[in-house]
């Protein structure tokens, strides 16, 4: 019978948050970083108006796209590649960067894609011990070798919610040898209220060797549609429009995530909503007793003490028990830890009255 690449069957499958319980009609559903708030009203009337050329291919281009995105953060719509989601551009960049013998720089507790990106490209993944859940620059340093060919991070990073000021990410890129592809994730970046961040834009504009991940997932409400954008330099762009497939984002999703772009309100109501939600969480979790991480997501990491009535293992159980489902994040090298996705105020509420009950 036909048999694959040599290893890949050996690469396990990502696994994505659980979104049902049996016998559970409408569980809360807090493990996979979705967006609390509904999309903005105007993308979803773009969607539906899009509904009257579903036998057109969609323009391969994106460039309406490009364009919005452009507007909306002054860049060049030249320098961005639109994807069928982050994952398939993480996907891109490891297959047209990384290969057999070449070395791919994660960091500990990072976004688990990236790893299975690279090792689906046949290249050898290092990772770089993190610092109180952080990225450490100078591990990351450490881990680079004549090999190195892309060192990833996310920023701020998935599961823990940490993130690296802009000053940091400026040092990392500046120490890095120039044939090193950096990529910066910046998933969560709309939600980040810290003052001394930068998504990446500052380093993809000039530098010949960064390039900086988005996404209409998390903040625009959009996950359901898949679209996520790269920007960087014109030689990177150039050979990702090579490799993508020609039409990897559908009309109706072009459509909506333009209308989503150019609906700043709504996207300034989604973020203050979220702060204040991941404020109440984080304050209340400690009030119980438990160890909440600062975050800069839509999502807050949580520690839960080392007894087994009390551990994240047993908290977890409780939580499914009430209809609650939280990520686990033992694959990420955390067992103790569960991660809480910032839902709405009465799912929030709920989860807390839950966390109440299992640790009283």
């Amino acid at each position: 019978m036909p048999q694959p690449r040599p290893g890949l069957l050996d690469i396990p499958p990502f696994q994505l948050g659980e979104s049902s319980i049996p016998g559970v009609a409408q569980p809360i559903i807090l493990a996979s970083n979705e967006c609390a708030a509904e999309p903005s009203p105007q993308a979803i009337a773009a969607y539906h108006a899009a509904a009257a050329r579903l036998r057109r291919y969609p323009d391969a281009a994106a460039t309406a796209l490009r364009e919005a995105i452009g507007r909306l953060h002054g860049i060049d719509p030249a320098r961005i590649v639109v994807g069928h989601g982050s994952e398939d551009l993480i996907g891109l960049v490891a297959r047209s960067y990384a290969g057999p013998g070449d070395e791919v720089v994660v960091a500990e507790h990072g976004y688990a894609m990236l790893p299975l990106a690279a090792r689906i490209a046949g290249a050898t993944v290092v990772t770089a011990k993190a610092r109180n859940l952080m990225s450490d620059v100078d591990a990351l340093f450490a881990a680079v070798t004549l090999r190195t060919r892309i060192l990833y991070i996310a920023n701020p990073n998935n599961p823990t919610g940490a993130y690296l000021s802009a000053a940091e990410v400026e040092r990392l890129q500046r120490g890095l040898p120039k044939a090193v592809l950096l990529m910066i994730d910046a998933a969560y970046a709309e939600y980040v209220t810290a003052g001394d961040y930068e998504p990446g834009l500052r380093l993809a504009g000039p530098t010949q060797n960064t390039v900086m991940l988005r996404t209409f997932s998390k903040a625009y409400g959009l996950a359901g549609l898949r679209i996520g954008w790269l920007y960087g330099p014109a030689d990177v762009v150039g050979v990702l429009d090579r490799l993508r497939p020609p039409t990897n984002i559908a009309g109706a999703a072009q459509a909506a995530a333009v209308a989503a772009a150019d609906d700043v309100a709504h996207l300034r109501a989604v973020v203050t909503a979220n702060a204040a939600t991941r404020s109440r969480f984080a304050r209340s979790t400690a009030q119980l007793g438990l160890a909440p991480a600062p975050s800069e997501g839509n999502f807050v990491l949580v520690r839960f003490p080392d007894e087994a009535r009390r551990n994240a293992t047993t908290a977890y159980a409780f939580l499914r028990s009430r209809g609650i489902i939280a990520r686990r994040t033992d694959p990420y090298g955390l067992p103790a830890y569960l991660r809480f996705t910032m839902g709405t105020a009465a799912e929030i509420s709920a989860t807390l009255e839950a966390l109440a009950d299992f640790l009283a």
